[in-house]
């Protein structure tokens, strides 16, 4: 009462004072539901408790939950999220008004019973996860069968988002049927918050912890100790492993990640104790021979370059819809680049009393990695080459930063400049000069170019010499063959270097199969002369020609020496399939 007339009041829209701080009231989409706007005049102390005890409580449950569908609860929890109990003052006026306050308190209690039910239902499947095995999992790898991926022991159904990633779909989708955390450790940028919040949204089950899955392999077995290999990695062959980084991550950084760069071994990969580790420099006659701890090469000047490797069969597969040839099937993968440190093998040489002579001579390379037979991986180079510290040959034991992966050599391996894959020998152990190059299968009997006539039958390695240099190369990383791609504009990517040095100066990029030509950007490190031992990035952005349904694109590389490209494969197509860089071509379709 107040001046003797009775107290009318509205619907408190802030906390009652005279029963100390409380919640900010009932959201209006309650009485909007209820076909009614707030009560006026005060009801009684039951009614209101009754509403307290049986509604707020689950209210403020049913807003705790991480992930609501009903529309009705996310705006309730959108208004207000920290219900407290409280006696809100509820005043009614004029006629009827306690049916209509009534039929509130009913309408209340009913959502109140529906919230109670929702949160008892979510509170159960909290309790009671789906659990699925590993393999599973991996039986949903497309979008026909839904596209699941795993992170730690949960399991999500992210078929729906597949489109919606930033990165594009085709990132997501090396990791469907499989666990994201091999991709997040090489893009940091995924393991925040909000990720994780978008993640969730999309869980379907947990991983079943009794998934373990039975080792396959034998003890026995020479490839049982082999490292684990990223997923990421398109495999050519399991042992001796083999397999390459896919075309869009290829060039996503200029920088290889370790994890995925390509991989060529030729044996089992030993694995070596860096404290008993020891490289054997055989001195010259009269000289002294070195027996070197990995602490004893750390003493030498440390020296770092960028270099990228290339495998001799890289693009094999091209020549081989020729002709059969015999080796893996690389496509465009089989190179990568990295930051390499160790010590100068000139230094080292130096340091055994090697010195340049003037008859040829040849370094040999030996590798800890055997056969059972006890053979061992081994390759050569000239001596001049080796001698000379403008050439930057390394005894290499970091890779980016770090200590040589296993699949790379670890403890030490040699990185020769500007020279084929297969004389970078991993896991080395002796170094040796000699008049003769390497009596190694792989340096006499491997790694050589012929003509297109010389067949298996003819075959005589003996009259060619062995690969050292490789020719300018160039490939296209994105669109990939066979994708589709908006019309407009398209952003061409790709990769180019050449062997020896040499820089690469240009790349030409055709739409239309090489009828008419574009220049592409190039990105990458500087290049210095006669020292361009890393490969140059490059794109092209270039507006789609209008009414076109479908796109040859073609690229083609020119160093400084304006070495280029042949146009074809045929001309260039050898029994081993090596030194395959004719131009690279894309087919891909427009869509309207």
């Amino acid at each position: 009462m107040a001046g003797g007339r009775a107290e009318t009041r509205k619907w408190s829209l802030t906390p009652d004072r005279r029963h100390g701080a409380g919640p900010a009231p009932l959201p209006a989409v309650f009485w909007s539901l209820a076909g009614n706007q707030p009560p006026r005049r005060r009801r009684t102390w039951s009614a209101t408790m009754l509403l307290h005890r049986a509604v707020i409580p689950r209210l403020r449950q049913a807003c705790r939950l991480q992930s609501v569908p009903s529309r009705l609860c996310i705006r309730a929890c959108s208004t207000n999220d920290s219900l407290q109990p409280q006696c809100p003052s509820l005043a009614f006026s004029g006629d009827n008004s306690s049916t209509r306050g009534w039929r509130v308190m009913g309408t209340l209690l009913g959502l109140g019973a529906v919230l109670a039910y929702h949160d008892h239902r979510c509170r159960a499947a909290e309790k009671s996860p789906h659990i699925y095995t590993r393999e599973e999992v991996r039986s949903h790898s497309s979008p026909e069968t839904r596209i699941w991926v795993t992170l730690g022991c949960e399991v999500f159904d992210v078929t729906e988002f597949v489109d919606l990633h930033p990165g594009g779909p085709s990132k997501l989708m090396l990791a469907a049927g499989g666990p994201l955390e091999p991709f997040w450790a090489l893009y940091a940028v995924h393991d925040q918050p909000h990720v994780r919040e978008i993640l969730a949204q999309y869980k379907v089950g947990e991983l079943s912890p009794e998934d373990t899955a039975p080792s396959t392999v034998k003890t026995s077995d020479p490839y049982a100790d082999d490292p684990v290999r990223h997923p990421a990695l398109k495999v050519n062959s399991q042992r001796p492993f083999n397999a390459e980084p896919p075309p869009e991550l290829l060039t996503e950084n200029y920088i290889t990640p370790n994890p995925i760069f390509f991989t060529r071994n030729h044996l089992p990969v030993p694995n070596l104790d860096p404290e008993t580790y020891r490289l054997h420099v055989v001195g010259p006659p009269g000289g002294q021979s070195l027996c070197l701890s990995l602490d004893d090469l750390y003493q030498f000047p440390k020296h770092e370059i960028t270099v990228t490797l290339q495998c001799a069969g890289n693009r094999r597969s091209e020549m081989t819809r020729i002709k059969e040839v015999k080796g893996l099937e690389w496509n465009t993968g089989a190179i990568s680049t990295a930051r390499w440190a160790g010590a100068r093998l000139c230094d080292v040489l130096a340091k055994a009393g090697h010195q340049l002579c003037g008859t040829e001579a040849h370094v040999c390379f030996e590798g800890l990695d055997s056969d059972p037979t006890g053979t061992a991986y081994g390759a050569s180079i000239p001596l001049a080459r080796a001698m000379d510290p403008e050439a930057e040959v390394l005894l290499a034991y970091e890779m980016n930063g770090q200590p040589l992966p296993r699949d790379h050599g670890f403890p030490v391996r040699v990185v020769v400049p500007g020279v084929v894959g297969a004389r970078h020998v991993k896991w080395l152990g002796k170094v040796s000069v000699e008049p003769e190059e390497s009596y190694s299968h792989w340096q006499r009997r491997d790694y050589k170019g012929f003509s297109p006539s010389v067949d298996w039958d003819i075959v005589d390695f003996d009259s060619a010499p062995s690969i050292q240099e490789l020719p300018v190369q160039s490939a296209i990383t994105e669109p990939k063959d066979g994708e589709t791609v908006q019309s407009g504009e398209v952003t061409i990517k790709g990769y180019a270097w050449s062997g020896g040095g040499r820089a690469v100066v240009r790349v030409d990029v055709s739409l239309d199969g090489g009828l008419t030509w574009q220049v592409a950007e190039l990105d990458g490190e500087e290049q210095r002369p006669r020292k361009a031992w890393a490969w140059r990035l490059w794109q092209l952005q270039a507006p789609v020609p209008a009414g076109k349904k479908e796109l040859n694109i073609v690229c083609k590389a020119v160093d400084d020496s304006y070495n280029v490209q042949p146009d074809t494969v045929a001309p260039i197509w050898n029994l081993r399939g090596v030194l395959s860089n004719a131009w690279h071509r894309v087919h891909v379709r427009v869509t309207p």
